[in-house]
């Protein structure tokens, strides 16, 4: 098989990008793949995730870059397409069956087709695979008679039947109603555990923690981060990754001077609270740390715009509080600077953690609370 010199993986992409007319929906994407990789693929929704399949596979062709399987590249009107996506195969969120054939049949066409094999072998495997996936009871069942999970086991299978060295999901399990949803990873996770190669995008997040090899996190059209599984979940390094990981919802408010409106900044964070559906204790403990916070500003307000971000952790149960100013090096937390540590008091009885930080020029207090 033909090989790129000094690579050894299956998938190489370099500088892909995808645009649509005037929008850009993939920039500057590059990653390799090596054998027996599991990769998921997370991000928000409109992020080009699922474009980024579509274009390894070429059902979209990409605006730039290249992509190279084993060294043959994709986008030479030499390469043959077709038999690269045997070896490529994919699995889409809608299953894409045919209506008119049964489970069985609709793994048999394609090996007779287009991989020359005779019907009773093609048969034969087809039943192996559909015990595989746990439906060979179902193997004379046409689709319109199965659940939308064994719907997606048999499209699973189907691409199985190809005998595929690599498979993209393309959120396999978005379609189907929750109770259908584990039948489905599991049949993911033995093929995880067998070896197979397989980039998934998906949004279950527990899934994607104990199956993959690797995690990538797309935002923008761009990979944003990438890691292990633990690197990814446990410790973002980059905000975006964090807030999506922690599903963080936030609010901002900018302080301009001591005589702020303190009545209107509490009506916006009394209505960022009930956003979010928190508890009555939690609301009020939040106004009272933020005002106490605001006490050990002082005359520090005058001086440079303070910018203030309360962050709600759906994940945890948890919020932030942060506040940041530009200008000389200033620690409102130490007593020393106050002439009533009242304040100072009540934050620490309240607050869970409270961490003063000289970032740059700017100096940054967190309070976390719960």
């Amino acid at each position: 098989m033909q090989t790129e010199k000094g690579w050894q993986g299956m998938i190489q992409v370099t500088h892909l990008s995808k645009t649509y007319g005037d929008v850009t929906v993939l920039k500057d994407i590059s990653l390799q793949v090596e054998k027996g990789e599991v990769i998921s693929i997370i991000g928000p929704s409109g992020t080009g995730k699922s474009t980024f399949l579509r274009c390894l596979n070429l059902l979209e062709r990409p605006s730039g870059g290249s992509i190279r399987v084993d060294g043959i590249d994709l986008l030479d009107k030499k390469s043959d397409v077709p038999r690269i996506r045997q070896r490529m195969n994919m699995v889409f969120q809608s299953f894409n069956l045919f209506a008119h054939l049964t489970a069985l049949e609709n793994l048999t066409t394609g090996p007779v087709r287009l991989l020359g094999m005779d019907k009773h072998q093609a048969e034969q495997q087809g039943m192996e695979i559909l015990k595989l996936v746990g439906l060979a009871e179902k193997a004379h069942h046409y689709p319109d008679e199965l659940s939308g999970g064994q719907k997606q086991r048999v499209a699973i299978a189907r691409c199985l039947a190809m005998q595929p060295e690599i498979i993209l999901f393309d959120e396999p399990t978005s379609a189907l109603d929750p109770t259908m949803v584990s039948e489905v990873l599991a049949v993911i996770r033995r093929l995880a555990k067998e070896g197979m190669t397989m980039l998934i995008v998906t949004h279950e997040m527990d899934f994607a923690r104990d199956v993959s090899s690797r995690v990538l996190y797309l935002d923008q059209g761009v990979i944003y981060e990438e890691g292990t599984p633990h690197q990814i979940f446990e410790d973002p390094q980059k905000d975006r990754t964090r807030a999506f990981i922690n599903r963080i919802r936030s609010f901002n408010y900018c302080i301009d001077g001591p005589d702020y409106d303190l009545y209107a900044m509490n009506a916006e964070i009394e209505a960022f609270c009930e956003k979010q559906i928190l508890p009555r204790k939690s609301r009020h403990n939040l106004l009272l740390l933020v005002e106490e916070l605001l006490q050990v500003y002082g005359q520090q307000l005058g001086t440079a715009p303070l910018e203030l971000r309360i962050a709600y952790s759906e994940k945890h149960s948890s919020l932030e509080i942060t506040a940041e100013q530009t200008g000389e090096p200033y620690n409102p937390l130490e007593p020393a600077a106050h002439d009533d540590d009242l304040s100072l008091k009540i934050i620490s009885g309240i607050a869970r953690t409270v961490t003063y930080q000289r970032l740059g020029q700017t100096n940054r207090v967190t309070v976390a609370l719960g």
